[in-house]
């Protein structure tokens, strides 16, 4: 039985990592999904094997017209939307001193501003469905710090206090807000850095599991929080660090 099917998703920064893995396994699961990356970037869906289909939609997400654009695409090929996965984001490494506004705002606009406009923009739709879903992805960096992450930390800071404030405001419409918090994952934001065997070495040794994350690992708790086994799971921030934060 498929846990999903007839719902009908948007996941954004679906073209690589964990939005790819999401997007795969929702429409494995039966759902039809709205997979939105940036213009440019290289949609590989070719391994979808389920009653559910990918459409592949190039967007930035930090355009004005981004959100409506994404909504008003899934409502006119689906007939509506009940999960929003605000998966995008970015990544940067400056200390404080260093970073300029332009490096700090474009962290915020896609990691914080980006999940605030998609949200509001599903909404009226979310509101409609029988099991309304918003996942938002942060970082256990939401509630750690590392040097040269004060806007990536500060992002997805906002991004919990964003989820639990959606919580509370759409409850009343049986629409569930949380927020995932991935670990050391190997995505393409972390390609380069766990490239190297030291960097690899010291995050798969902070887990407990003694191993990097997979996006399938993340991708698998986007799906629980999706599914009707989490109609009851709201306002919550769930890690998926393999007990990375047991040691930090």
């Amino acid at each position: 039985m498929t846990r999903l099917a007839g719902r009908r998703a948007i996941v954004t920064g679906a073209a690589s990592g964990i939005g790819q893995a999401s997007a795969l396994l929702f429409a494995q699961q039966g759902a039809e999904v709205l997979a939105v990356d940036r213009p440019g970037v290289a949609f590989a869906f070719d391994e979808v094997a389920g009653p559910g289909r990918i459409l592949p939609l190039a967007l930035d997400v930090t355009d004005e017209a981004a959100p409506e654009a994404a909504v008003a695409a899934a409502n006119a090929q689906f007939g509506g939307l009940d999960i929003l996965f605000n998966n995008a984001g970015v990544g940067a490494s400056v200390l404080a001193a260093q970073m300029s506004d332009e490096a700090w705002d474009q962290v915020q606009a896609v990691n914080l501003r980006a999940v605030f406009r998609f949200a509001r923009a599903a909404i009226p739709l979310l509101i409609k469905s029988p099991a309304g879903r918003i996942i938002n992805t942060a970082s256990v960096m939401a509630q750690g710090a590392d040097y040269g992450l004060a806007a990536y930390c500060a992002a997805k800071a906002g991004v919990l206090g964003l989820t639990r404030t959606l919580a509370l405001e759409l409850g009343r419409h049986g629409v569930t807000v949380n927020a995932l918090m991935p670990g050391a994952i190997l995505t393409g934001m972390t390609r380069d850095s766990f490239a190297r065997p030291e960097v690899a070495e010291v995050w798969a040794r902070k887990s407990v599991l003694r191993r990097l994350g997979e996006p399938r690992d993340v991708a698998a708790v986007a799906l629980f929080l999706a599914s009707d086994d989490a109609g009851f799971v709201t306002g919550q921030a769930l890690a998926a660090d393999g007990g990375l934060t047991l040691r930090i």
